[in-house]
């Protein structure tokens, strides 16, 4: 089975309230266009995985962040192919979080981040996310 490396941004930022919150988006296309995902892409052949992070949010959200601790590698087995996903937490740096490729976004509070229908291996982590938004 053919194994894609990718990466993904867990965004964190406050809400007005002072509220923890993580950014997420739905996908705009593909096989699965509106499933909710952590931003982000592959990893190309020269990139380390926080390069490969920091050049997929600004090409995808017109946004700079900052790659902070790897949260964990999530490995998980799709029909076609097995996903081997690093997984960051980030902060926004500079931008807007400009939707290029996505369909929707919003930021969950650790009460909101079941309402989202999550792809399967994103929802692997998000226990530790709610941990961690605390």
């Amino acid at each position: 089975m053919k194994t894609v490396r990718v990466v993904a941004a867990v965004i964190k930022s406050k809400n007005r309230n002072g509220e923890p919150v993580i950014f997420a988006t739905a996908r705009g296309y593909g096989e699965f266009k509106g499933g909710w995902e952590f931003p982000g892409g592959k990893i190309e052949a020269d990139e380390t995985p926080q390069d490969a992070l920091k050049r997929e949010i600004f090409e995808e959200l017109d946004t700079k962040i900052k790659v902070l601790d790897i949260i964990d590698t999530i490995e998980y087995d799709y029909p076609n192919f097995h996903l081997s996903m690093d997984c960051f937490w980030c902060e926004v740096v500079s931008g807007n979080l400009e939707l290029k490729e996505a369909e929707a976004a919003k930021w969950l509070t650790k009460e909101t981040i079941d309402s989202v229908n999550w792809l399967p291996a994103d929802i692997t982590l998000i226990e530790k996310i709610k941990e961690e938004l605390n």
